[in-house]
Parts: structure tokens; C-alpha cells; sequence
């Protein structure tokens, strides 16, 4: 039986380790793969970080630091939480972002948004295609179940960077940088077909109008443009989600701590 004058006792320890734990597992559930899409409601979140932290605390209590004596060491070690959370889930979220990325490129190469022309319910840098495969992206790594890698790389995290403590400046800097690089680099890899087709239409385009002056290129192209762009889009949707899904599977398993 647990002696009240105990408990009480420890009680400080305990509040101050649960709060270490939200800060870094909460801020890292803003932004994990599945789990922090924007679509998903706050308190559905909230409720799934205090679950995961209940989860994690068994195996993370031994690593937790002593209760501090003074508040600017408190508040550094809750921020330096705070940050690792942020850092990881950022690391998750940016092999996400590479999906609609690759769909606003798609967009602009075959003529279905304008920056000139912005779409009124999605904004000026958004496009229904980007749009569509944002909410794919999700869809995807829930069903082939990557979503269980970052939460694993957030679990193993205590043991690469102790609770309270800051990521090395360097280290942190060339992950994100390195990810940064990778979701751009997917992202042009699977417009590639699209951009190349667009320069090719277009090159052919400005043939024809150097041709026939008389031609009202822009309106005669636009159509053939959009219907042939959308055809292409059909035909490859199914590689595109593929090629992105393998790439999503091997950044996230690449995840530090895992």
C-alpha cells in the first residue's frame, strides 16, 4: 500500500517529468505523419499525445533529470523539450509536404493554375491538385502503416537525446537541411514527366505561332494543354503515389532513433 506521506513526495517529480514528456511529445504530434494533419481535430490530437506520453513514461522514467531548484533552468529544459519535439516531427512532416509539392508543379505545367489567377477557396499557393494529393498523402502512410515509424523514432528519441537536454546546433542543422534537399528533390523527380511535357508543348507552341501569326495560340492551346495534362496525370497517378510512398517508407525509417 502506498504511504500518502510518499506520494506527496513525490508528486513534484512526477508533474515535472509529465510535463517534460508533453512538451517534446506534443509538440512533435503537431506535426507527425497522420497524426498532425490540420484536418484532424485539436483535442483528438491533444488526447492522443497525453496517451502516447502515458505509454512512453515506464521506459523514460529512469532517464528523467531531477526536479530543477530555480525557474530559468525549468523553463530551459521544458523549451529544449519543446524543440526536439518540433525538430522531429518537422523531420516527418517534410517527406509529407514533398506529395502536394509535386502536385502544384503538376498543376502549373499542365495549366490548371495561374499565379496570375488564384483559386478563391484555396488561396493564392494552392491548387486543387495539390490539394488532392495533400489529403492522399495521409491516406497513404496510415493504410501501408508508416505512421508507426516516426512514433517509434519519437519514443527511441529519449535515448539519443536526453530529456531536458538540447539537440547538438550542427547535428540538427544538417538533418533539416538533408531533408529539406530530399522532399524538393522527390518533388521534382515526380513532376518530372509533366515538366518535360510542358516544355515540349510549349516549344511546339511558340513553332506554331511563329507559323501562323494569325493564330490565337493561347486560346486554341489551353484546352488541348488541360486535357492532355489531366490524361497524363490519370496514366501516372498510380507510379507517382507508389514512387512517393517507397520514398516516404525509406525517410522515415531513417528517422533518428529508430
Amino acid at each position: 500500500m502506498l504511504d500518502p506521506a510518499t506520494v506527496l513526495a513525490d508528486l513534484p517529480a512526477w508533474a515535472f517529468a509529465a510535463i517534460l514528456l508533453i512538451a517534446r511529445i506534443g509538440c512533435a504530434c503537431m506535426l507527425l505523419p497522420g497524426i498532425g494533419e490540420a484536418e484532424l481535430p485539436a483535442t483528438v490530437r491533444t488526447l492522443f499525445a497525453c496517451a502516447f506520453a502515458a505509454l512512453v513514461f515506464p521506459s523514460v522514467a529512469p532517464l528523467m533529470p531531477p526536479v530543477p531548484s530555480d525557474v530559468p533552468r525549468t523553463v530551459m529544459m521544458v523549451a529544449a523539450e519543446v524543440f526536439t519535439g518540433l525538430w522531429l516531427g518537422w523531420l516527418a512532416r517534410l517527406i509529407m509536404m514533398a506529395l502536394p509539392m509535386a502536385g502544384q508543379i503538376v498543376a502549373i505545367a499542365i495549366g490548371t493554375t495561374n499565379v496570375l489567377q488564384p483559386d478563391a477557396m484555396l488561396g493564392g499557393g494552392a491548387s486543387a491538385l495539390s490539394r488532392m494529393l495533400g489529403l492522399a498523402a495521409p491516406v497513404l502512410v496510415m493504410a501501408a502503416g508508416l505512421h508507426a515509424l516516426p512514433l517509434s523514432a519519437l519514443a527511441g528519441s529519449y535515448q539519443l537525446v536526453p530529456p531536458g537536454q538540447f539537440l547538438p546546433m550542427a547535428e540538427t542543422t544538417d538533418a533539416v537541411v538533408g531533408a529539406v534537399g530530399e522532399a524538393f528533390a522527390l518533388a521534382l523527380r515526380l513532376s518530372a514527366p509533366f515538366l518535360m511535357a510542358a516544355v515540349l508543348f510549349h516549344a511546339s507552341l511558340g513553332l506554331v505561332a511563329r507559323l501562323v501569326p494569325q493564330l490565337q495560340t493561347y486560346f486554341a492551346a489551353v484546352p488541348g494543354q488541360i486535357a492532355g495534362g489531366l490524361a497524363l496525370l490519370g496514366i501516372a497517378i498510380l507510379a507517382i503515389s507508389n514512387a512517393w510512398l517507397d520514398a516516404a517508407q525509406h525517410s522515415l525509417a531513417a528517422m533518428p532513433g529508430l
